[in-house]
Order: structure tokens, then C-alpha cells, then sequence
């Protein structure tokens, strides 16, 4: 019995020291297999975000235009002003007041804005010729012929590449492609919608001129939003993009073009979040949208209105004068109520005298859109 209890013994001893063995083994190659891919400095961590940014840049669809280079002997804007422009904003922009500069000269973003988007503005300047083909009251646009325009608009753009080659200028037609009306019309909401033929020829034109189309929207009674959603098949165009006429949305009762319209800043931005939705969702390059103000009824609330990832906003100075008032309601609505970008718009017609464009661009801010009515 002795014998049979030590053999016993002998067998379960050999069974736990097996067990216990391929359990440190199993333990040993646990840890080791956890000590490879763990790196206390987050190297790993960082390549892997670094990956992921690049390839979401990659899936980016590329601008659609093409901005007209600077003539070779083009001289860059800094170069041209003096030490007082440098640190000063124009005295008829300043208007009086203090003439410190918010931005540098040729700065386009206004003082703490920034651009999180790929979009045209980020790196160029756009310069439009506004209007409507059936009107030559009503802009540039219905005066000439297509091509003539074009020609004409192309010229106007060179003019502000070789002004400031650091950032060079892409032509942009500005179609009205809602236009209020003192008639209510058959729906009742006081505009008129352009001929979708018309729209699509000048579409046609801004693509086969590697340029860019701005549908202008004249309210009437409607609202922003439901004109973005009237024009959402030319919007969803890799080219196309907004702007608003504020002055002629008017309340019920109310009739455009004899009661001043005014637009609140929350409405436009319903648009741009509906663009920056549009964007996303049909990977589509990013917007601008463009805010027309000549008075300060005619946009309200401007605090709302915040760009995104994928839209560019500009406000735009729209009125029609001598140079020195223009200048100062320039730095009223667009420099001292900012949004991101300022826009200016010049009457060929009606302003005494017509600016050029190298006093147009020291405005501070330097102006990301110029439109020619």
C-alpha cells in the first residue's frame, strides 16, 4: 500500500509541474506579444491619424476652374504701396475714424476669420460680371452677348491678377436667376424664375471657360431656402454657387422694389448649411455663398451666419456712388460687422469715378470678390 501511495504522488506531482510550465510559456508569450505593438510616445497612434487625413484629402474632388495667370512683369501688391498703406487703411475707407489696419495688405480673410474649406476663395479671387439676359438695365450681363462677355469679363479678371499676382483671379458670371417682380405672379410670391434654358447656357459658358457660375436670388415673398432647393440641380454642378439679394425679400403686403427687403442672417444660414450638406453628400467640391448688403436694414442678425468645413461665405458691399462713400460703407458692413470674407460690387454706369482695381484691393480687408454690374 506505501508503494502504491508513492506512485500516486509521483504521477499527480509530474501533472502539476506540466500544468504550471505551459502556463508560464502561454503567459510569457502574452506579454510579449503586448509589449510589440504599444509605443509610450504614440508614434503608432500618430501614423495611423496621419494615414486616415491623407486619405480623406485624397478623396477631395479637385475646383473646377482655372485662374488666369498674372502677366509675367505683374508686380506684387506690397510692393506697389507705401509704408503708410502698409499700416494704414485708406482715409476714405477710415472714413475719420481710427485708419489702423485690422489685416495686412492683400488679406482677404477678415481679422480672427478662417477658411477650413478647399473652396475657390481660399487661395484666389474671384471677380463676376452680375446681371440678366433679358435685362440691360439690370447688369453687364444683358448687354453683350455670350461670348462678347466673356471676352470682356476675362479682361476685367486679368486686370486683378496682374494688380496682386499673389493671388491670382478667376472670371465668374453672376447670373439673377430669381428676379423679384412688383406682380405677385401665378404663385404669389413676387419674383419670376429665369428660363431654365437660359441658366443652363450660361452654365455651359462658365464650364466651357473653365470659370464659375453665381445664381443670384431675388426673394420676393419666398424664402432663401426654398429658392436653393427652386435652382438644387445647377447648385449640385461642381462649379455653381450662391449669392442673395437681401434688399428685395419683403414681407407679406409688402412689394419688392418699393419696400426695402431685408433678410435675416439665420435664414441664410439654412442655405448654408443646406449647401455644406450638398457638398458632403454628393462629393462635391466646396461653395460659396455670397451676401449682397448696400444698407443696414437689408441684412439683420449677421452673428448667425457661420461658414462650415464646406462653404466660404462673403458679405458684399452692393451700393452705387462716388469712390469715398463706397469705400467707408465698405468698412461699415463688411470690415466692422465680419463674417469671413468681404466682397465689393462696382457700377460701371453709376460710380463717380469707377475705382481701379489697385485701389480696390487695399481696402482692409482686401476684397475676395469683386462683382461689376
Amino acid at each position: 500500500m506505501k508503494k502504491i501511495a508513492l506512485l500516486i504522488s509521483s504521477v499527480l506531482l509530474t501533472f502539476f509541474l506540466i500544468a504550471c510550465s505551459e502556463s508560464a510559456t502561454a503567459n510569457k508569450e502574452s506579454e510579449g506579444n503586448d509589449e510589440k505593438p504599444v509605443q509610450e510616445d504614440g508614434t503608432a497612434d500618430k501614423k495611423d491619424k496621419k494615414e486616415e487625413a491623407e486619405k480623406v484629402e485624397e478623396k477631395k474632388p479637385p475646383q473646377p476652374y482655372k485662374p488666369l495667370e498674372p502677366a509675367g512683369d505683374a508686380t506684387p501688391l506690397k510692393d506697389k504701396v507705401s509704408e503708410e498703406e502698409l499700416e494704414q487703411m485708406p482715409q476714405a475707407e477710415s472714413y475719420g475714424d481710427d485708419r489702423t489696419r485690422m489685416v495686412e495688405v492683400g488679406e482677404t480673410l477678415v481679422k480672427d476669420a478662417e477658411d477650413q474649406t478647399d473652396g475657390p476663395l481660399k487661395n484666389h479671387r474671384l471677380v463676376a460680371y452680375y446681371g440678366h439676359p433679358n435685362s440691360t438695365n439690370m447688369g453687364i450681363l444683358g448687354e453683350l452677348e455670350p461670348e462678347q462677355f466673356m471676352e470682356k469679363l476675362k479682361e476685367q479678371t486679368q486686370a486683378y491678377s496682374d494688380a496682386d499676382p499673389s493671388r491670382p483671379a478667376v472670371p465668374m458670371i453672376e447670373l439673377i436667376s430669381t428676379v423679384a417682380q412688383r406682380d405677385p405672379g401665378p404663385e404669389g410670391k413676387y419674383f419670376h424664375s429665369t428660363s431654365p434654358e437660359q441658366i443652363d447656357e450660361y452654365a455651359e459658358l462658365a464650364k466651357k471657360n473653365d470659370a464659375l457660375l453665381m445664381l443670384d436670388v431675388q426673394l420676393g415673398t419666398d424664402s432663401v431656402l426654398d429658392h436653393v432647393k427652386l435652382l438644387e440641380k445647377w447648385l449640385k454642378l461642381p462649379y455653381v454657387h450662391l449669392a442673395i439679394d437681401t434688399e428685395f425679400h419683403v414681407k407679406e403686403g409688402q412689394t419688392p422694389g418699393i419696400d426695402l427687403g431685408q433678410v435675416d442672417g439665420a435664414e441664410v444660414q439654412e442655405a448654408v448649411d443646406y449647401l455644406s450638406d450638398m457638398v458632403e453628400e454628393n462629393d462635391l467640391p466646396d461653395k460659396i455663398v455670397l451676401v449682397h448688403q448696400f444698407v443696414d436694414d437689408a441684412l439683420t442678425n449677421k452673428e448667425a451666419i457661420q461658414p462650415t468645413e464646406n462653404v466660404e461665405v462673403a458679405l458684399n458691399y452692393d451700393g452705387w456712388g462716388d469712390g469715398n462713400t463706397k469705400m467707408s460703407l465698405y468698412r461699415k458692413f463688411v470690415r466692422n460687422e465680419a463674417v469671413q470674407y468681404g466682397g465689393f460690387k462696382i457700377f460701371y454706369k453709376k460710380d463717380e469715378p469707377v475705382l481701379t482695381p489697385e485701389e480696390v484691393l487695399k481696402l482692409d480687408p482686401s476684397p475676395a470678390i469683386i462683382n461689376y454690374q
